[in-house]
């Protein structure tokens, strides 16, 4: 009887493995059997099948998400644009799910076609300014609209829709980068002339107000020196016309100083020159 025992018992743990499955609180279960659908499990915990005849078909029911591929699109002013768009999704119906499309992984590519094809459709016709423009989250909500009307299919509603870049094909950016660049240079050419410009009317002012100012001055400095010469010129008067003799005796020596003092230079004069007449006998310093 013991030799028994054990391989019923064997038999048993494997009919119960066979027969017993549990369901996460992330997952949710269709028990098939021999593929045709008999049950669905939302809630988690340990549940009972037949062993050998059915089997359980696990799916996921948190909140997916989907990034397909970035896809080219021409806007309604004929400008290329490529949109990298994702999305969130999650199955509220496994039942319909398992028999629309299977498993996540076709559901995927179905869900990837259906939101680039709502992309094209709905962005290309609107001008590129405005998928630039925070219009674009409307556009986006009518694309959202538009796949989850399609997704309600598959069991699935789509969470959120949204573009995570949007950028101009390679050829398209290069050129407006070069169309840029020379946008760029011709301003800088523009202001560099201006300042030009401005420099040369700058210092021609400035030599303007020079010339005025050096003439101002020399003016005033003609005026002073004239001004300092009449001056001189009465006191020289007034001295003269209070001793002649005396004024002509000091300018007869500063005549002195100047030819007399140092120098190679030669003077053949008479003696009874007026040049010498303060060194006579009738001088002045004689009669001192």
């Amino acid at each position: 009887m013991k030799k028994f025992l054990i391989p019923i018992l064997v038999v048993l743990g494997v009919i119960a493995y066979q027969s017993l499955f549990v369901v996460q609180e992330i997952n949710q279960a269709i028990v098939l059997q021999f593929g045709d659908p008999k049950k669905v499990i939302s809630k988690p915990g340990l549940q009972v099948k037949i062993p050998f005849i059915q089997n359980v078909v696990f799916l996921d029911r948190r909140i997916l998400s989907l990034d397909p591929q970035p896809e080219e699109v021409i806007a309604s002013d004929q400008k290329r644009l490529i949109v990298d768009a994702y999305a969130r999704f999650k199955i509220v119906d496994p039942l319909k799910f398992y028999i629309s499309v299977g498993d996540e992984r076709v559901a995927r590519s179905r869900l990837a076609t259906i939101i680039n094809s709502r992309l094209r459709s709905v962005l290309g016709t609107q001008s590129l300014a405005t998928l630039l423009s925070e219009d674009r989250t409307k556009q986006m909500a009518i694309i959202q609209e538009g796949v989850n009307t399609e997704a309600e299919g598959f069991g699935i509603t789509i969470i959120d829709v949204r573009i995570k870049r949007a950028d101009l094909p390679q050829a398209n950016s290069e050129a407006i980068y070069k169309r840029m660049q020379t946008e760029r240079e011709r301003e800088a050419k523009e202001f560099r002339a201006k300042g030009a410009e401005m420099a040369v009317t700058i210092t021609s002012t400035a030599d303007k107000e020079v010339t005025v100012i050096l003439a101002n001055a020399k003016k005033q400095s003609e005026i002073m020196k004239g001004e300092g010469d009449g001056k001189r010129n009465k006191i020289f008067a007034d001295a003269f016309g209070r001793d002649p003799n005396f004024f002509s005796f000091y300018r007869a020596m500063q005549a002195y100083e100047k030819a007399l003092i140092g120098g190679d230079t030669s003077l053949i004069l008479s003696p009874d020159s007026d040049f010498f007449k303060f060194f006579g006998k009738t001088g002045i310093i004689k009669k001192q």
